[in-house]
């Protein structure tokens, strides 16, 4: 069970903080200041609780340890449980923190409630105000798709081979956050970037709008995923299952 409420806490952090950075701070730090922010919360989630769960903190890292034989289907179901809890219960309280800011006209991030009440969809005054993963304009949803696949492929290869016994050892969780940094800051534009169903599925229980996009936020982060584990065996000689040490991770 420590294990289970470790993925739990740890995505609650995961949501929080750094979707707490793009409702706080957003329009100051850019988008590069809020991919970093993902990146370093990743970074310290890996030494905090790496040792007790892996920290995947996000489903389709699961899935890709999963399927590269390094977890059982019973932890797996378990972990994306408690992933999705913990998500929720970050992004309520990010809402919280939201809904508490608003009638005290708090700035959040340089952006008034006036102006988000300007772009809300009608006159809805918290449209997208906990940085749910929604296509932006002009995006078409089979580029949010395979911007998804792509990312998370890219995301989970380095969680894979940063995890392994050839792999980064006490470097693996900088290696992993920086991965989650990069991918951000090239999917932010797309669609706030998900790469983890579970970042996706929390702010979505408070953003109603987010639901109409949420399959590309669940499908391709889960199909990037599987992706990235067939890759890894492949380039490892179908090694994959000599590796029964947990990983040490993850968005």
């Amino acid at each position: 069970m420590r294990k289970y409420l470790a993925e739990m806490f740890g995505t609650m952090m995961l949501v929080l903080l750094a979707c707490g950075s793009a409702v706080l701070a957003g329009p100051k730090i850019g988008v590069l200041g809020i991919g970093l922010c993902f990146g370093l919360v990743l970074v310290c989630l890996c030494y905090m609780i790496g040792n007790i769960s892996g920290c995947h903190v996000n489903p389709a890292v699961s899935l890709g340890m999963l399927v590269s034989g390094r977890m059982s289907v019973k932890d797996f179901c378990f972990y994306v449980i408690f992933q999705c809890i913990g998500a929720g219960m970050g992004a309520a309280c990010l809402f919280w923190l939201f809904r508490i800011g608003i009638p005290h006209d708090f700035a959040f991030g340089g952006t008034t409630p006036e102006m988000i009440d300007r772009v809300a969809t009608a006159g809805d005054p918290y449209y997208n105000s906990i940085a749910a993963n929604v296509l932006q304009e002009g995006v078409d949803p089979g580029m949010a798709l395979l911007t998804e696949i792509l990312l998370t492929m890219f995301f989970v290869l380095v969680v894979l081979g940063a995890t392994s016994k050839v792999g980064g050892g006490q470097f693996a969780g900088l290696a992993i956050g920086l991965a989650l940094g990069l991918v951000n800051i090239v999917g932010i534009p797309v669609d706030n970037c998900s790469v983890n169903p579970a970042r996706s599925f929390g702010p979505a229980l408070f953003s109603p709008h987010a639901w109409h996009d949420i399959w590309i936020m669940i499908a391709g982060p889960f199909g990037g995923a599987l992706l990235a584990a067939c890759i890894w065996k492949i380039i490892t000689g179908c090694k994959c299952k000599c590796e029964k040490e947990e990983v040490v991770v993850a968005d």
